[in-house]
């Protein structure tokens, strides 16, 4: 709901649904996390097509620390401690020029908690762009947008007979045809405008009371095929619903070496009392590989990699 409006400026989600990419190419995960304390941390699983990544990897991470995340001061507000570390480490997203990941959703539409899907993503912050592979149901939809260019439109091709029809389609990433079934634009996928729109909604949330923040050390987010990243999470409840509020109970992820958040998750109010919270929807970026050096050519549909025609 509240949340929800959010997220329709965020960065997360995000997946691309148009007329010619009728299926949506989102594959089941399970999400198995394991953590240490009461916040649940999910596990993710494959990771992006190696044969993508056109530019050489240096993965590097955040060049100065953000302030260490914990509990509030007497009569500060407790939000206080998280939004002190999104200002101070806003400055260390910002010097990251460009990553790739495997991003993982999951959302409910139209009352219905879909199952987990994932893809593939390559995102530079400037210009903005973003080129997404879908993995699965069916594997090899792509999707590119660069901000700035096209007249502000997105190509996208589907596969199978349909690709054959339709071949590459230009369309508004924004639109009512992309964002069918869909929270979120593509111009809004990534863990900057992620982070963005989190402090937004923190400033707005420091104004009143009836606010529950909570840190767990040690939550572990698995990391297909790699190691599970230790996180920090930053687990907020608002009790009673009002108005002003945007979710019941949200939890955000950071990863402790990066020092950037790496999931987030959000839940609707019980629908009856004693009752669990209604899940809205969560996204995980695994796999991040920060810093890759990535050209014009890997945001060009011309590019042989791809399969745009």
């Amino acid at each position: 709901m509240m949340l929800r409006k959010i997220f329709h400026r965020l960065g997360l989600p995000i997946l691309i649904i148009c007329v010619f990419l009728t299926s949506c190419v989102w594959a089941q995960v399970a999400a198995d996390t394991g953590s240490n304390g009461n916040a649940p941390a999910p596990s993710q699983q494959p990771a992006g097509p190696q044969h993508f990544q056109l530019a050489e990897r240096s993965e590097s991470t955040a060049q100065a620390p953000a302030p260490a995340l914990g509990a509030a001061s007497v009569n500060e507000h407790p939000l206080m401690p998280a939004l002190r570390w999104a200002y101070e480490g806003m400055g260390n997203l910002e010097k990251i020029t460009d990553y790739s990941a495997t991003v993982v959703k999951r959302e409910r539409i139209d009352g219905k908690l879909n199952e987990y899907d994932h893809m593939f993503v390559k995102i530079r912050h400037k210009p903005f762009s973003v080129y997404i592979y879908f993995l699965t149901k069916p594997k090899g939809q792509e999707v590119m947008y660069i901000e700035g260019q096209n007249d502000g439109l997105m190509y996208a091709h589907t596969t199978g007979i349909k690709d054959k029809m339709f071949g590459t389609v230009r369309i508004k990433p924004d639109g009512p045809v992309a964002m069918s079934g869909q929270h979120y634009p593509l111009t809004e996928l990534g863990i900057l405008n992620l982070t963005k729109r989190l402090v937004e909604v923190a400033q707005e949330d420091v104004k009143y009371g009836e606010c529950e923040v909570k840190f767990f050390k040690n939550a572990l987010i698995k990391n297909g095929t790699g190691q599970p990243r230790v996180c920090t999470c930053i687990q907020v409840v608002h009790p009673v619903p009002r108005r002003n509020f945007r979710f019941h109970m949200a939890r955000i992820f950071v990863d402790d070496e990066l020092n950037i958040p790496i999931r987030y998750e959000s839940y609707e109010w019980p629908k009856e009392p004693g009752g669990a919270p209604e899940e809205i929807e969560e996204y995980t970026y695994m796999n991040l590989k920060l810093n890759n050096g990535f050209t014009d050519a890997d945001f060009d549909i011309k590019n042989p990699n791809y399969h745009f025609r």
